[in-house]
């Protein structure tokens, strides 16, 4: 029976073969040529080109260090905030705020008047800060006015003509010095060129 089994399988795969194999094939007759595409230069590209070179400054500018502390280091302490003798909130002489998460669930969506800055925006949350979660305010000594202030450096910039020219110029040589190094790496010494390994050892 085994046997018998056996080569009623072979029969169905052999006459199944076939049809099997039909159903995959190509016709030809309905196989369109594409037209050969064009090559695109960034260089023939202005608004490419633009794109890259910003990429390319802003990639750089990341990895400037920032002049001076961070804007929640200690000693650019605005305020404190304290509920019961403890501090729930600190505001900081650029505006920026930290705070528990108590808190900010407690000051819900209490949003900030437009257009205001640096230590203005500091003495304005801090008071308003206080007032809701009913604390008082606690103004640090490294507490500066308005006129003391001078905001970080925004990371988003706007880029010249000249400053995008010369940054592709520089993405330019760039590329290809990395071009060039990755295929001297690959060049066989010349001290090593026309010898051969002994295999005879």
């Amino acid at each position: 029976m085994q046997t018998t089994a056996s080569s009623d399988a072979s029969a169905a795969t052999e006459s199944a073969t076939p049809q099997a194999a039909s159903a995959y094939r190509v016709d030809i007759s309905q196989v369109k040529q594409l037209p050969a595409a064009t090559p695109i230069s960034a260089i023939d590209d202005p608004t490419l080109r633009d794109l890259l070179a910003t990429a390319w400054l802003t990639m750089h500018k990341a990895n400037d260090v920032p002049a001076g502390p961070a804007d929640n280091a200690p000693e650019n302490t605005y305020a404190r905030i304290k509920v019961g003798g403890k501090v729930v909130a600190t505001v900081y002489n650029s505006g920026v705020s930290e705070m528990s998460n108590a808190a900010a669930g407690e000051l819900g969506d209490l949003q900030d008047p437009p257009n205001l800055l640096g230590p203005n925006l500091a003495q304005w949350r801090a008071e308003n800060y206080a007032r809701v979660l009913g604390g008082t305010v606690e103004k640090a000594s490294t507490a500066i006015t308005q006129d003391q202030w001078t905001p970080r450096e925004s990371t988003d910039r706007t880029y010249t003509r000249e400053q995008l020219d010369a940054a592709f110029e520089a993405m330019v040589a760039e590329g290809q010095r990395a071009t060039a190094q990755s295929a001297a790496s690959y060049q066989q010494p010349a001290s090593q060129q026309g010898q051969q390994a002994d295999l005879s050892a």
